[in-house]
């Protein structure tokens, strides 16, 4: 029999050893890919991933030329990284850097979004050259007990980013519902989308994406009829892109501007929402390509975030810029201030704004769901079912904001209080970002012949120390001004206290027992105007802020007279 075999068996030909040996190759490229086995947890299922090309039929070393239809293919995960930046917190710091700035500061929104733009980049980077997202590589790369620290802060950043996120949408609900609807009831209504999120993940990538763009377009139409609507000065709006100024009273908006640009969950986020595209990271050819494709909608992104942002600043340059309202502005009261301003009309400024606010909030709060996901799943490689993985993900930090949203509904300053904290906690958490980013990126062991070249790194590393150093002079400035003012209360209590407490002493050796029995029997008289900073119905903290000398608050806090 085997035999007959051998003598049925006919040599290849030339051509055919060259297509066979082709075919292993492609054969062993395929085995060398990341694998989705049901011990490995991946960003993306196989069967769930864009089809862009068939590497089969073109040669995997050459970078094919530039295509329309291909960039329309990856046009996408950008878009869905871009909302970051478009979220309630980064619309109130435009509100105020706004009415506290007017247009001084525009060119350093423009030149922040481009830092954002280069970190988002090299996120991209990394998950296209790697076949992993950064939590992954992480995980693989870092010790256990660093991976374990590395997740916990950036679950803690997440969960501060969210509880911000899902409070502006809330917000946005109660002005379209005209103060109907109370905040816990909109946190209630905004913790649904992370089952719209399911429901849109079983439709495909591409129906995502799609429902996204809808919602920068929701933004972009109403910020832009506001725009319209207040008229900006146009010279001015020039000047303030063109022009670098900055001022004394305006140091603490710039600080908040440059200190906000990067949100720790959306960087993990990019470096797996890359990976919705079918790319074998070991062709060198389809790498460079998406990569060159990721970089072009990257850009576009965040150039129409940019405009989506720049509108809110002049709107309220314009309108509220030297009033004053301007101290005392938020989210909260933003569009009455308008409101007033401009009057009703057939469609009034403040339904317009909260329109735009509801669809910044929900947006950012569905990415920040998937964000959860990718982080949940790459550090500790959980698999789980979506549904499951959701929903652990949105209790993360829909209970804390339930709790928020009932014990501060009635009070704006309170919920000022709580937005300062919240920026606190993003800025501890950058550098759990930042720097495994950029250590990851410049490693030829992971990156291969994609790693960065030393300009870039140095580009890199510059650009994420002064945003690490920005975000620490927040942090510093936030602890130094809460820790004076509560030394400065305990102080003058004490002194207050002893001054009584000497003046009873004086009265007793004057007055003798009776005077001592008088005294002993009267409760402690502490006049309030001199203890207004230690007591009162918004608790310590709130009234020592008060009592403080005005100044000016940082991005995305609002500043109280």
């Amino acid at each position: 029999m085997s035999t007959q075999l051998s003598q049925d068996r006919q040599p290849l030909s030339h051509d055919d050893e060259e297509e066979e040996a082709s075919r292993l190759l492609r054969s062993q490229s395929s085995s060398a890919l990341p694998p989705s086995s049901d011990d490995d947890e991946v960003a993306f299922e196989s069967r769930e991933k864009i089809l862009i090309v068939d590497a089969a039929d073109e040669d995997s070393t050459e970078v094919p030329p530039f295509s329309w239809k291909k960039l329309w293919l990856f046009t996408g995960p950008g878009f869905l990284m871009s909302i970051a930046f478009l979220d309630p917190g980064n619309l109130e710091g435009d509100l105020q850097a706004g009415a506290i700035a007017g247009y001084s500061l525009l060119w350093l929104l423009m030149w922040a979004t481009a830092m954002g733009l280069l970190v988002q980049l090299l996120s991209a980077r990394l998950g296209v050259a790697t076949g992993r997202h950064l939590a992954e590589l992480c995980r693989e790369e870092y010790p256990k007990w660093a991976g374990l620290v590395l997740w916990f802060m950036t679950e803690l950043a997440l969960i501060g980013a969210d509880i911000q996120e899902v409070i502006g949408s809330a917000i946005a609900i109660q002005i379209l519902s005209n103060g109907f609807l109370p905040l816990w009831a909109g946190v209630l209504i905004t913790a649904s989308d992370c089952f719209l999120l399911l429901i849109l993940e079983n439709y495909g990538v591409r129906k995502l994406e799609g429902v996204f763009a809808v919602l920068i377009a929701t933004m972009a139409l109403t910020f832009a009829w506001m725009f319209v609507d207040t008229k900006p000065n146009g010279k001015e709006l020039l000047i303030g892109i063109l022009v670098p100024r900055l001022s004394s009273r305006t140091i603490r908006q710039a600080v908040g501007i440059v200190g906000c640009v990067i949100m720790p969950h959306n960087v993990f986020l990019h470096s797996a929402l890359v990976q919705s595209r079918n790319i074998d990271p070991h062709k060198k050819g389809r790498v460079q390509e998406a990569l060159n494709y990721y970089s072009i909608e990257s850009s576009i992104a965040l150039f129409i975030s940019f405009i989506i942002n720049l509108f809110v600043t002049t709107v309220f340059a314009k309108g509220l810029y030297g009033t004053k309202q301007a101290d005392s502005l938020g989210l909260v009261n933003a569009g009455q201030f308008l409101q007033e301003k401009y009057g009703g009309g057939l469609y009034p400024i403040l339904y317009i704004w909260g329109v735009g606010l509801l669809a910044a909030g929900q947006s950012s709060t569905i990415t920040g769901t998937y964000a959860g996901q990718f982080i949940m799943g790459g550090f500790l490689n959980l698999r789980l079912k979506k549904w499951l993985r959701a929903l652990i993900t949105r209790s993360f930090a829909i209970v804390p904001t339930i709790i928020v949203a009932i014990i501060f509904n009635t009070s704006e300053g309170s919920l000022d209080v709580l937005n300062e904290w919240l920026n606190v906690l993003q800025s501890v958490q950058i550098p759990f970002a930042l720097i495994p980013l950029l250590t990851l990126v410049s490693k030829e062991q992971i990156m291969g012949v994609f790693k960065i070249g030393p300009l870039l790194e140095k580009v890199a590393w510059t650009v994420a120390v002064l945003v690490m150093v920005i975000n620490g002079y927040l942090l510093l400035d936030f602890f130094i001004a809460e820790v004076n003012g509560l030394l400065f209360g305990v102080v003058v209590c004490s002194v207050k206290i002893t001054r009584v407490r000497r003046g009873r002493n004086e009265d007793e050796d004057a007055e003798g027992k009776r005077a001592k029995h008088s005294l002993a029997m009267a409760p402690l008289q502490l006049e309030p105007e001199d203890l207004g900073f230690v007591v009162g119905s918004d608790g310590a903290l709130g009234i020592l802020r008060k009592s403080l000398k005005k100044r000016g608050r940082p991005r995305g806090s609002k500043n109280k007279k």
